[in-house]
């Protein structure tokens, strides 16, 4: 069972409007504890993100009268952002966002490619903005009981009577004989892409080879 966005995502939208000022945006990260909120265009849907980081800036790069002719584009959008009062200013766009459909799995893969702390979730219809996603709703996945692992971990057995299965902490432990040798490598890749699992430990046997080995050059 994949484990989707809607199951874990935070029902609250933390949004300003893009004509937010700058400490509209500090009052709205302090009264819900977030590191950054979503900016939205009149209709509700997400344009940009405005981060702690984006705010710091303002206190990290010096005010300048000129732009060096060799900065970089990175550079110049850091300085735009440093003298920016409004969230439009501010944000960096544009927005990336899921959808309570989208899985945890892919969601947790786009924070760490993208480097960001939390994701707007869009309603897929509207495009609106109906919820946030933050790392914390993502590592809940770890948190799930023993029962609700072990339950998949038996969907994936060809005998789970024949298995000697135990869970703790997120680590499984399995022990038994698969007919093929390729079953176990495959078994141990399948419940480790279970959600929720952290590692697996097998002592799996198997009665018959079948993964072919190749000697090597000479």
């Amino acid at each position: 069972m994949s484990i989707q966005v809607k199951d874990v995502m935070g029902r609250v939208a933390i949004t300003v409007t893009k004509n937010a000022s700058f400490a509209d945006i500090v009052a709205a990260m302090k009264r819900y504890a977030v590191g950054a909120v979503t900016v939205i265009d009149a209709d509700r849907r997400p344009v940009g993100i405005v981060s702690e980081e984006d705010l710091l800036l303002k206190e990290t790069l010096p005010a300048r009268r000129s732009v060096p002719v060799f900065e970089s584009r990175r550079r110049r959008q850091e300085h735009r952002k440093a003298a920016g009062v409004t969230a439009a200013e501010l944000m960096t766009a544009p927005a990336i966002t899921v959808t309570p459909g989208t899985s945890v799995r892919d969601a947790a893969e786009l924070m760490r490619d993208r480097r960001i702390k939390q994701l707007p979730v869009i309603d897929p219809v509207t495009g609106r903005a109906s919820g946030t996603l933050h790392q914390r709703d993502v590592l809940r996945v770890f948190a799930r009981p023993a029962a609700e692992l072990e339950a998949e971990i038996n969907a994936l057995l060809p005998d789970p009577a024949a298995f000697w299965v135990e869970i703790d902490g997120g680590v499984v432990s399995i022990r038994g004989t698969v007919e093929w040798s390729s079953q176990v490598v495959d078994l141990a890749e399948a419940i480790r892409r279970i959600e929720g699992v952290v590692d697996v430990v097998t002592d799996l046997s198997y009665d018959k080879e079948d993964l072919l080995i190749v000697p090597p050059l000479l």
